[in-house]
Order: structure tokens, then sequence, then C-alpha cells
């Protein structure tokens, strides 16, 4: 017996839109929850090698929660790539200033670190509050 392997063909039409909500949700139990979803291992024909995920919006990420001391001790760092361009941002004012962008950082760091991973993430929108642009896509509501 032959094993079966899914073509990449038709996989863009068979693609769901769901909308989460983040309100009250620990971040990184959300993130990896959302990032099961948009690598499509969910479903049953999973493929490692195919984008076979589905899209999913993130709402109320302003009010999504820490648990135990991360919201003050934990810190994000990027270099610029000039001599001292280290730079340091805590979660707690990144949170403040942009709540969307800590989930996305959370989540993308779940994907995989490749070009499909790139692409991957690019299926995913996150929202500091309740409105988004998606309406004409209809998405479902998805509890997690």
């Amino acid at each position: 017996m032959e094993t079966y392997f899914p073509s990449g063909k038709g996989l863009s039409d068979s693609r769901k839109w769901f909308i989460v909500d983040a309100k009250g949700k620990t971040v990184g139990r959300l993130a990896s929850e959302v990032a099961r979803i948009l690598m499509g291992k969910h479903k049953p024909d999973w493929t490692p090698f195919l984008d076979m995920g589905d899209h999913v919006i993130v709402i109320n990420a302003r009010h999504a929660v820490f648990t135990g001391t991360k919201a003050t001790q934990k810190v994000y760092r990027h270099h610029t790539m000039y001599p001292g361009g280290l730079k340091e941002i805590p979660v707690e004012k990144m949170f403040r200033e942009h709540p969307e962008r800590v989930l996305e950082y959370a989540i993308k760091g779940m994907l995989p670190k490749t070009k499909l991973g790139r692409k991957i993430a690019k299926k995913l929108k996150v929202y500091p509050d309740a409105e988004h642009k998606h309406h004409a896509q209809k998405p479902e509501v998805l509890e997690l």
C-alpha cells in the first residue's frame, strides 16, 4: 500500500477564518493553540511541508494576561548590529504601548523558522481591541 501525500492543489479553497478572543487568556497558552491552528496541525491530513493552516484573527489582545512575575521581569531584546546597540524593552512597557506585538512575538516564536513559517505567519491578524476589519471573510468564533 502506498503512502498518501496530499498535494498543495486546492488548499487555499479549504482555508477557514477563525476569530479568537484573548480576553482573560494566558499569553503562552493562547499562543500555542493559535500557532497550532495556523500550521494546520488540527487537521487530520496535516503535512509538515505544506501550508495547510487556517487564518486566525485575535481580538482583545490588550486584555490577555501573564502568569507569575513575567509581566514585570520579562524583557524583549534585539540588537541593531551597531556597537553598543543592544536594545531592551520590558514586556510591561511593550504591552502598554503595543499589546498586539506581544501576542505576535509569542505566536511567531512558536512557528517554524523557515520560509514556510514566514508564509504561515502572514495568516495571523492581531488587534488590541474588539474591532477588526475582516467581517467580509465571515470568521467562525473559536473557543480555546
